[in-house]
C-alpha cells in the first residue's frame, strides 16, 4: 500500500511559514517530499527557512510579504504556480497577537490583528483561488481556541480567529464542488512558539499551563504537521469544513482558565 502521508512532488504553500508552527509545518511536508513555498513579512527568516528547506533535498521558494497586501500576496501565488506547478496543499498561518483589555486597546491595535489574522487569512484564500489544484487542492487555516473559547485580554483575537473559522466553513461550501476541501486547525499550547512564550513567559506559568491540558503536556510543531498532512491526504478525502482542536483536550476547559489566570497577574 502507497503510504498516503507521502507527498513527492506536490506543492505546498505555507502563508506565515517561516518560524513556530508554519515552518514546523513545511518542514514536514518537505521531509515528505513535497516541494515547498514560504512567506512571511521576514526576508533574514524567509532566507534561513529556504535553506533549511532545501536541505531535504526538494525544491524550496520563499517570499518577502505581508498578509495584509494582497497584490504582495497574489504575486507570490502565481509565482509558485509558475515555477512548481498548482498548489496541492495551502496553509494559512500568518497571525498575531498580544494581551491587552479591550478598555486599553486602541482602535488600531485592534485593527492591527483582526487586519493579519483575519484580512490576511481572506488575502491568501482569495489571492491563491486561481492557483489551486482543482479537483483535489487542500486549503488548511490555522486557527486558534479563542476561536470558540472566551478569553479575557484576547478580544482582538477572539473576534478574529471566529472569522478565520467562519471563512474556512464558508469557503468549504462555495469551493465545494471543484473538489477544493478548507479545513482549520486549532493548536493547543505548542513548546517552543511565540505564542507560548506570550502566554507562558516563567517555567512556573509553563507549569500551569501544562495541568491546565486533559494530556498533561505540550504539543510540538511535528503535532500540527501531522494533523496538517491527514488533512491535506487521501486518507481525509471526504473531510471539509472541520474545525479540528489539536490541543490535548486544552480547549475543553484550560484555555480560558489559563487566561483569566493572566488576566490576574497582569493586574497585579
Amino acid at each position: 500500500m502507497t503510504n498516503p502521508l507521502k507527498f513527492i512532488d506536490k506543492t505546498v504553500f505555507v502563508a506565515g511559514g517561516t518560524s513556530g508552527i508554519n515552518f514546523g509545518i513545511a518542514e514536514n511536508f518537505a521531509a515528505c517530499g513535497a516541494n515547498v513555498a514560504v512567506m512571511s513579512r521576514s526576508e533574514d527568516k524567509v532566507n534561513a527557512a529556504v535553506e533549511k528547506l532545501q536541505s531535504y533535498g526538494t525544491k524550496a521558494l520563499g517570499f518577502s510579504a505581508d498578509v495584509r497586501d494582497y497584490d504582495a500576496v497574489a504575486n507570490a501565488l502565481a509565482e509558485t504556480e509558475k515555477l512548481f506547478g498548482k498548489i496541492d496543499v495551502l496553509i494559512s498561518g500568518a497571525a498575531g497577537n498580544f494581551p491587552a483589555k479591550a478598555s486599553d486597546m486602541s482602535p488600531n491595535a485592534f485593527k492591527s490583528v483582526v487586519d493579519i489574522d483575519l484580512l490576511g487569512s481572506y488575502h491568501v484564500l482569495r489571492a491563491a483561488y486561481p492557483h489551486l489544484k482543482k479537483p483535489g487542492a487542500s486549503v488548511v487555516n490555522i486557527s486558534a481556541p479563542q476561536a470558540f473559547v472566551p478569553m479575557q485580554l484576547q478580544s482582538h483575537v477572539c473576534a478574529a480567529k471566529a472569522g478565520v473559522d467562519m471563512l474556512t466553513r464558508v469557503l468549504a461550501m462555495e469551493w465545494g464542488a471543484e473538489k477544493i476541501r478548507v479545513n482549520s486547525i486549532v493548536p493547543g499550547p505548542i513548546q517552543n512558539t511565540e505564542g507560548m512564550a506570550r502566554l507562558a513567559p516563567s517555567e512556573k506559568m509553563i507549569d500551569a499551563v501544562k495541568h491546565s491540558v486533559p494530556l498533561q503536556e505540550l504539543g510540538t510543531a511535528d503535532d500540527i504537521a501531522n494533523a496538517a498532512m491527514f488533512l491535506s491526504s487521501p486518507m481525509a478525502s471526504y473531510i471539509s469544513g472541520v474545525v479540528l482542536p489539536v490541543d490535548g483536550g486544552w480547549s475543553l476547559n484550560g484555555a480560558g482558565q489559563m487566561m483569566d489566570t493572566l488576566a490576574r497577574q497582569l493586574a497585579k
